[in-house]
C-alpha cells in the first residue's frame, strides 16, 4: 500500500515560516537534538490549519484543531526525534509533510491527550508510507463529521496494516505496535539462525522462527 496525498482546503491555507528557536522556546531540546535540527532541516513551514473556522467541522476535545506542517530537508533521512520535538512543542494533531529531492513523504505519529493528564499528549512511534513524487496527484480530503473522525481517516492512511473491522484506531496502532516487536524478534532470530552452526540449535531457532510467522500472520490479518 503507498502513502496517499491529500489536496488541503486554500481556505484553511495558513502559510507561516515556523522558526527553529520558536520550537525550541516551548520543547527546550538538548544540544544533540538541536544540531539535528541545523544539519537536516532547511525551513519548516505551518501550511495549513484544519480547524472549525477553516473547514467548517466541529472539534472535539481530543482533536481541536489538526495542523499540516511542511518541512524542506537538507539531508534524504530525518531523526523522528525531531519531528517529536515540534510535536511537544505544538498542543494538536500534526501530519506532517516531508520535502526532499523533488519528493514528498507523509508522516505522523498517533498523536492524543494523555488519559491521566490532558494538559500533556501521547506521542508514540512514527508511521509513513515512504516517499512520493513532488507532482503525485492529491486525492479530496476524506468526508467526516468531526475534526476527530477527520484525525483517524487521515493517519489511518499511513498504518502499514488495514484496519479490521469496527477497529478503534488506539487498539490498530496497538495491534501495530506489537506487529513492529514480533517482527524485530522475529529477525533477531533469522539472524542467529544464520550464524549458528550446531544442527539441534538450528531445529529450535527454525520452531521459534515458525512461532514468530504465525503470530505475525495472525496479527496482520
Amino acid at each position: 500500500m503507498t502513502a496517499v496525498l491529500f489536496a488541503y482546503p486554500k481556505q484553511a491555507q495558513f502559510g507561516r515560516v515556523l522558526p527553529k528557536n520558536k520550537i525550541y522556546e516551548h520543547a527546550s531540546p538538548s544540544p544533540a537534538l538541536k544540531a539535528l535540527f541545523v544539519q537536516q532541516v532547511e525551513q519548516i513551514v505551518w501550511q495549513y490549519k484544519l480547524a472549525p473556522e477553516t473547514i467548517n467541522l466541529p472539534a472535539k476535545p481530543t482533536v481541536p484543531e489538526i495542523q499540516i506542517f511542511d518541512i524542506t530537508l537538507k539531508t534524504p533521512e530525518l531523526d523522528h526525534e525531531v519531528l517529536r520535538c515540534i510535536d511537544k512543542a505544538i498542543p494538536f494533531p500534526i501530519i506532517f509533510q516531508l520535502h526532499h529531492d523533488q519528493r514528498i513523504q507523509p508522516i505522523a505519529t498517533y498523536k492524543r491527550p494523555n488519559e491521566a493528564d490532558s494538559s500533556k499528549w501521547v506521542i508514540d512511534g512514527y508511521f509513513s508510507k515512504g516517499w512520493l513524487p513532488e507532482e503525485s496527484t492529491r486525492e479530496p480530503l476524506p468526508i467526516a463529521l468531526d475534526l476527530q473522525a477527520l484525525y483517524e481517516q487521515l493517519l489511518r492512511k499511513l498504518l502499514p496494516l488495514a484496519q479490521r473491522e469496527h477497529e478503534p484506531l488506539k487498539e490498530h496502532v496497538e495491534r501495530i505496535g506489537q506487529w513492529q516487536s514480533k517482527q524485530n524478534e522475529y529477525q533477531k532470530h533469522q539472524s542467529r539462525l544464520n550464524k549458528e552452526k550446531q544442527f539441534n540449535r538450528k531445529v529450535e531457532i527454525n520452531a521459534q522462527l515458525r512461532r514468530l510467522k504465525t503470530e505475525l500472520e495472525q496479527l496482520a490479518s
